[in-house]
């Protein structure tokens, strides 16, 4: 079983940039992909970006050039750096992990976070 605890989230403004990160536990995950979903108030979760292990990313068209993942296997961390920030970035950011190769899609991730809270002020 892996625990995973988003860190790191905040109130910034518009413009800003901000690293938010998700500790695993439990168990190693450096075989796992690992995934940055986000939820705004009264939208459905919506994905950001996933790393596979071996260090292959994929983001969201809409947030390629703002957004990077990354993720360090000797502390069973991956982190997500946000840029230049928009207001429409508000949501609450959820860290996912599953064993092998996770897309895109929610269901196909076994452990989730609670999130962090990223709000973006204009």
């Amino acid at each position: 079983q892996v625990q995973l605890v988003e860190s790191g989230g905040g109130l910034v403004q518009a413009g800003d940039s901000l690293r938010v990160s998700c500790a695993a536990s439990g168990s190693t995950t450096s075989r796992y992909t690992m995934a940055w979903f986000r939820q705004a108030p009264g939208k459905e979760r919506e994905f950001v970006s996933r790393i596979w292990s071996g260090g292959s990313t994929l983001y969201a068209d809409s947030l390629k050039g703002r957004f990077t993942i990354s993720r360090d296997n000797t502390k069973n961390t991956a982190f997500l750096q946000m840029n230049s920030l928009k207001p429409e970035d508000t949501a609450i950011y959820v860290c996912a992990a599953t064993p092998g190769y996770g897309g895109v899609s929610p269901s196909e991730y076994n452990f989730w976070g609670q999130g962090t809270q990223v709000t973006v002020s204009s």
